[in-house]
């Protein structure tokens, strides 16, 4: 039988951890103007995505919405950006629709990130199925082409 001593793991830890600091640099200004490039663009826009389960969609897998004039791929742009601008961007405060939604548990999980009015938005919420989703958040969360 193998014992590792405390000393012996600390050691190796703290050796680790020296060559990932030797390995790091200062930021140059380059690498500081690289990262501007990707930082995300003032406006109103949000990536958008669902997904079954409790899990949110990957970054991968969303779709654009953008509002500054409506567009981006989304399938119903315009009246979800119409949504969005009477909640002043803020999806908690969508009106939910009338609908009588079926009482099956098929949990669907909406992820929305982006920024409106110069905002960052930052928003996942899980819904017992996608027709409760559709009530609740109208044309934003509605990605399908009908």
């Amino acid at each position: 039988m193998t014992h590792t001593s405390v000393k012996t793991v600390g050691a190796g830890l703290s050796a680790a951890a020296l060559l990932l600091l030797a390995g790091a640099t200062p930021a140059t200004p380059a690498d500081t103007a690289a990262r501007a490039d990707t930082a995300p663009e003032p406006g109103n826009w949000l990536m958008l995505g669902v997904s079954h389960g409790d899990a949110p969609a990957g970054a991968e897998d969303g779709t654009l919405l953008r509002c500054d004039p409506p567009g981006g791929g989304h399938p119903h742009a315009e009246e979800a950006c119409a949504q969005l601008s009477a909640a002043d961007g803020r999806i908690t405060a969508l009106p939910a629709e009338d609908a009588l939604c079926p009482m099956i548990y098929a949990p669907v999980t909406a992820h929305a990130e982006g920024m409106w009015r110069d905002r960052p938005v930052t928003w996942t919420e899980t819904f017992p199925n996608a027709c409760t989703l559709r009530a609740r958040t109208g044309a934003l969360f509605a990605l399908d082409q009908t």
